[in-house]
């Protein structure tokens, strides 16, 4: 089984990053889940989406406390929580950041990488320029750096689950999922 655990903040997508995924998965015929943990949070507070993989049926439902892969949607939240608190060792850090992996300072049982996925996001037009929604690009991303699903089964699940602006959000996959 592989877990994921999406660190992100309300108002970014990080929940539907993890349902398309999850659905391009579920497409391959890979059983999933995928499930978000919030509160109350209002907008830009701080919020978790979790991914289990597997290739026989999931029974556990509880959260994820040690993933094999973490997500940070928001490069801010590396520095206010600890993102790789039960990561366990060999596991990757994908960031949506403009800096270099090496950059960061984590320690180096973990594998981190970068994309700019705010960026491509931007240039897409999705969200608005100060509240950019990253989530297509970062899954992009996450599909080439992790090697878990086919670019083709991620494309199909944004154009069934995204339904506003599929196709810009569709080039934000590729275009991230290229440079990554």
């Amino acid at each position: 089984m592989i877990e994921i655990r999406f660190h992100g903040r309300g108002g970014q997508g990080t929940v539907v990053a993890s349902k398309i995924l999850a659905d391009a998965l579920a497409k391959e015929g890979n059983y999933v889940q995928a499930y978000p943990e919030f509160g109350v949070e209002r907008r830009g507070a701080p919020v978790f989406a979790f991914i289990r993989i597997d290739n026989k049926p999931i029974y556990d439902k509880s959260r994820i406390y040690t993933p094999d892969h973490v997500v940070v949607v928001d490069p801010t939240l590396v520095e206010a929580i600890d993102v790789t608190e039960g990561l366990k060792d060999g596991g990757y850090i994908i960031i949506n950041s403009d800096k270099k992996p090496e950059e960061f300072k984590f320690p180096s049982r973990y594998k981190v990488f970068t994309i700019n996925a705010t960026e491509i996001a931007v240039k897409h037009k999705l969200g608005t320029l100060a509240a950019p929604i990253v989530n297509t690009a970062i899954v992009g991303a996450v599909v080439k750096i992790l090697n878990l699903t086919k670019l083709e089964s991620l494309v199909e699940a944004i154009r069934e689950g995204v339904p506003l602006k599929p196709e810009d959000n569709i080039k934000a996959a590729i275009e991230a999922y290229e440079k990554a």
